[in-house]
């Protein structure tokens, strides 16, 4: 039963942020840990493969496909369909043993049997060294991300609320990612759109509870800081609850019905939307408590007119 503070309506929800926060803890490190010991499924388009673009005579059946590919040189293949339900796009994963132009032969053998008036209409290979340097520029892309955003929330609020923030986005990243890797879900380009995608859905929500909070440290001079911010948690709570329900309501559209292709990116942001509203409140805003947070931080700089001290000088 959450506890109500002397501020009519006004929710205790940093009563819970220790032992939440040592949750968040708990998951972290079990994610890192996880990630360390199983590592993560690295899709075709970081490991490499074979990209075949196929065109049929008429609506492709994907899943007689996929059984049909079922030999040892390209098993593990991904089929979707590129554009329309004629065009399908199987991509085929490196294999030591197996020739690209092998793999390729395999799949028109097993395509024409189901449609004999199939067209190869392209042939790509992407080496291991092309997937090496998308999985090092998108680790990049998410590093720069977080630098970006702790340069902008220091300057727009102030550096603990900063560092609250990062540590948030940090939290969810990680725990995402070793959800990832403890189920071994396939992680392609797709995954981390979705990782971005997170890391800008849970900066709003943070930034907006962060605005509340300054306001209010502005407005309620006798309140303590651990007052100020459940009062702030409380004002937002509404747009919390509604923009995240509308979000799952679409999310989950896409995780059920999405098909092969988004799975991937509808998987990360369900995971990220649960991870980042709580991480956003038990873990932005209680680390910048922690860090001494208070209402003089708050406060605007006081800007010097020229002059001024000419005139107190002046009898």
């Amino acid at each position: 039963m959450l506890q109500i503070l002397n501020v009519k309506g006004t929710v205790n929800f940093l009563r819970h942020a220790l032992p939440i926060s040592i949750f968040s803890a708990v998951l972290v490190l079990g994610s890192i840990v996880t990630l360390a010991t199983k590592g993560i499924n690295w899709g075709l388009d970081f490991t490499g493969g074979t990209v075949v673009e196929l065109e049929f005579s008429k609506p492709a059946d994907l899943n007689a496909i996929r059984t049909n590919l079922s030999t040892e040189a390209v098993g593990g293949a991904v089929v979707q369909n590129f554009g329309s339900s004629r065009d399908v796009l199987i991509r085929l994963p490196v294999k030591d043993d197996f020739k690209s132009e092998d793999q390729v032969n395999d799949v028109m053998d097993a395509v024409t049997k189901l449609d004999s008036s199939v067209v190869q209409k392209r042939v790509e290979f992407v080496g291991p060294q092309v997937g090496k340097e998308l999985a090092e520029q998108g680790g990049l892309a998410v590093l720069v991300a977080l630098i970006c955003i702790l340069i902008y929330v220091s300057f727009r609020f102030e550096w603990r609320l900063a560092l609250g923030s990062v540590a948030a986005l940090a939290h969810d990243i990680i725990v995402t990612l070793g959800v990832f890797s403890l189920l071994q879900l396939e992680f392609d380009l797709t995954v981390l759109a979705g990782l971005l995608t997170v890391v800008g859905y849970s900066l709003n929500d943070t930034i907006v509870v962060f605005d509340r909070i300054r306001e209010n440290f502005l407005k309620l001079r006798k309140s303590t800081p651990e007052e100020v911010v459940n009062i702030s948690i409380t004002q937002t709570m509404s747009r919390t609850i509604i923009t995240t329900g509308t979000t799952l309501v679409v999310v989950v559209a896409l995780f059920l019905k999405g098909g092969t292709m988004i799975h991937g990116f509808a998987t990360a942001l369900l995971m990220g939307i649960f991870v980042g509203t709580f991480s956003s409140i038990y873990v932005a805003s209680f680390l910048a408590i922690k860090l001494g947070i208070n209402r003089e931080h708050m406060m605007p700089v006081e800007v010097e007119k020229e002059g001024a001290d000419q005139d107190a000088l002046m009898p």
